[in-house]
């Protein structure tokens, strides 16, 4: 098995700076079940390439054990020879400060996207390259996956998978350390609590908000249901309480504005503005309930509508409220819903005339917008966008809302009229977007609307 990284970055012979490694020796490094070697096969300064290859004793792994499936079983298995575990297992050794993202010569490019291209082969894919292109295309990665044929034409149980794109090392490191045993679905070593800490540390900044969070986790702690549910919990801690009473939180929001009409308004604008657009089909991001959903299911000139979000239990009651699949609900194929997370590519939502976020983006941490704006307006590229928040100046006119409280014990943030004019321009200037900014609901004279709203153009 082997592992191939490589960069085209001028001069691409700092990727050794960036792995520790000069790529004018070979490195060996002896491991408990064998030995790792890294070796540069290409080292220029238009394009350097780094394998790490693992030379495991199948003897040695079996040798003093008297239990197992069988003597045959034992030493006939694919461990020493496809990529799993063990690999993850060597590059934490002979790569651990390249996945901490540190390095002493070069800073500043350890710390920013460099191009990269990955190869890992053979590499099991138990769920298909269905589910290869599930976990990796999220994070931005082009996959190519070729299957690797058994003997006698049998079906693939293996396959030859390149990545390429735009990241940093470190990124590109603990996004493999832990999705390689993920697709072998299996390790070859037990797995107790301090494994969960090594699957957030790895995972931090992109696990938390994966669309396979679930399975990535349960596939990971080799199906320990103990163990998941204390991974998914410090992942998304604001989601343990969920299933119990789904809906409190909304309603602490839904309680305050409902003397002003506030969220009937909203939608009510939102559904005028796609109709004045010409949108005909439209992806609600952050979809929840499907409260707007439902309101253009009724709506003759929409054609089809995709309501996505991470929360499953949000996707549940949506379908409840719109009556996917019953009589009386929305004709087949006008409405979808589907499971995902906003700070991720998500080609379903790339041929759409529209996209909502409809009281969203307040919800995210401030650090995970940047992605948000990249998967909508970068990749995803609708015609039009909207996107609506509170205005955190008209809050002092809420009587039931503590000074300094936000509306919805989720938020994240709550923008001023000012705050929301710089991140709307960030978006004009990064992404080619032109942008009208409106209120929603009565205005103040000196506090302005209770929501302001942005509709994206290009």
């Amino acid at each position: 098995m082997f592992l191939s990284i490589a960069t085209t970055i001028q001069p691409a012979t700092d990727l050794g700076f960036l792995l520790h490694k000069h790529p004018g020796r070979v490195h060996e490094t002896e491991l408990g079940f064998g030995k790792a070697f890294l070796v540069y096969p290409a080292a220029s300064e238009t394009r350097c390439e780094a394998v790490l290859l693992l030379d495991i004793d199948p003897i040695g792994l079996v040798r003093g054990r008297g239990s197992g499936d069988g003597l045959l079983d034992q030493y006939v298995n694919d461990r020493p020879y496809a990529a799993s575990s063990f690999l993850s297992v060597a590059m934490a050794r002979v790569l651990r400060s390249a996945m901490s993202g540190t390095s002493k010569e070069r800073p500043d490019l350890a710390r920013q996207p460099i191009p990269l291209e990955a190869t890992i082969t053979p590499l099991p894919a138990r769920g298909g390259e269905k589910f290869v292109r599930e976990l990796f295309e999220p994070l931005g990665w082009s996959v190519d996956v070729k299957p690797i044929e058994g003997a006698g034409g049998q079906k693939a149980r293996y396959v030859k998978l390149t990545l390429t794109g735009n990241a940093r090392l470190s990124t590109l490191l603990n996004q493999l350390y832990v999705l390689i045993p993920v697709l072998d679905d299996n390790k070859h070593y037990w797995v107790g609590e301090d494994e969960v800490n090594k699957l957030l540390a790895r995972g931090e900044g992109w696990l938390a908000e994966h669309p396979a969070r679930e399975p990535i986790v349960q596939r990971y702690l080799k199906h320990r249901r103990s163990l998941a549910r204390l991974a998914l919990a410090r992942l998304a801690p604001e989601t343990e309480d969920e299933e119990a009473e789904p809906a409190s939180r909304d309603a602490v929001e839904e309680n305050l504005e409902r003397t002003i009409r506030l969220n009937d308004m909203r939608l009510d604008v939102v559904v005028d503005t796609l109709r004045g657009l010409d949108a005909r089909q439209i992806a609600d991001l952050g979809c929840g309930e499907g409260k707007l959903l439902g309101r253009l299911a009724r709506e003759r000139w929409v054609k089809q509508v995709l309501g996505i979000d991470a929360s499953v239990v949000a996707l549940e009651r949506a379908s409840k409220r719109l009556r996917l699949n019953e009589v009386g609900g929305p004709p087949d194929g006008k409405m979808k819903l589907l499971h995902g997370a906003l700070t991720y590519r998500d080609k379903r939502i790339e041929s759409m005339d529209a996209a909502t976020l409809i009281e969203v983006i307040e919800h995210l941490d401030p650090d995970r917008l940047p992605a948000l704006a990249r998967v909508v307006f970068g990749e995803a590229k609708p015609k039009c966008v909207i996107v609506t928040t509170p205005n955190a100046e008209y809050n002092v006119l809420f009587p039931n809302l503590a000074a300094g409280a936000f509306r919805h014990p989720d938020h994240r943030f709550e923008w001023t009229r000012e705050q929301f004019r710089t991140w709307v321009k960030s978006i004009e200037d990064d992404y080619g977007y032109r942008a009208e900014l409106r209120d929603i609901g009565v205005v103040d004279d000196v506090h302005g609307a209770p929501t302001q709203m942005a509709v994206f153009a290009r």
